[in-house]
């Protein structure tokens, strides 16, 4: 008898295992299904793939953390960031981020960071060297090969554009994003580095540097 009721327990026991694990899995397909569908709204502006389109100032973000772009997405529903008059394509960004529920956030970041990125092109034409040597200062937040850094909040910055990059480098100098400190204690600290870079050539230099290091694959 006791020997029945241990293969009684143990076929219980892996019953479970197997009902939780179909369980996990189901919800699982049911969140990217989801997320799939909210990425719906983003298209037109990131592409189906997610690689960008600079025509409309809409970077690419596959592949980008789920935590980054959860954090972003928010800032743009708080009205945090995409509200400066000049910033065109934040405030185009805002409203599309007011049109989800807080709880879609983290949904739609998780379906974007499983999409594979690419290699972006490079087209800003900057002096790597000289960038090389700028770079230095980004180092303890944004890594050596600009991987990024959770902890820090800082984002990785080989997955996307460098247009992009420096359009963002030009709004935090001139405080266009992240322009007060205390709804975005984060990205104001890219005010301090920014303005190190004397002007958009120095932006641009920087840019190709960190482009330079890692190609996504």
């Amino acid at each position: 008898m006791k020997q029945d009721n241990k293969g009684f327990l143990a076929s219980l026991s892996f019953s479970v295992f197997i009902m939780i694990c179909t369980l996990v899995v189901t919800g699982s397909a049911q969140a990217t299904e989801r997320g799939r569908a909210l990425f719906g709204l983003c298209i037109s502006c990131h592409g189906a793939e997610g690689y960008g389109n600079s025509a409309l100032g809409a970077p690419a973000i596959a592949g980008m953390p789920e935590w980054y772009v959860t954090a972003q997405l928010v800032k743009f529903g708080a009205g945090v960031r995409g509200k400066h008059p000049t910033d065109d394509a934040g405030n185009r960004m805002r409203p599309m981020a007011r049109t989800l529920k807080n709880e879609d956030y983290k949904v739609v970041a998780a379906y974007l960071a499983n999409l594979k990125p690419r290699t972006p092109e490079q087209t800003v034409g900057g002096n790597i060297e000289d960038g090389k040597t700028s770079y230095s200062t980004c180092l303890a937040c944004h890594g050596a090969n600009g991987e990024g850094n959770q902890t820090l909040s800082a984002p990785p910055l080989n997955a996307t554009n460098d247009w992009y990059l420096v359009r963002q480098l030009h709004n935090f100098k001139n405080k266009v994003r992240a322009g007060d400190a205390t709804k975005d204690p984060t990205g104001s600290l890219m005010f301090g580095m920014a303005s190190i870079l004397a002007d958009e050539q120095a932006m641009k230099n920087v840019i190709s540097y960190v482009q330079s290091l890692q190609p996504i694959k």
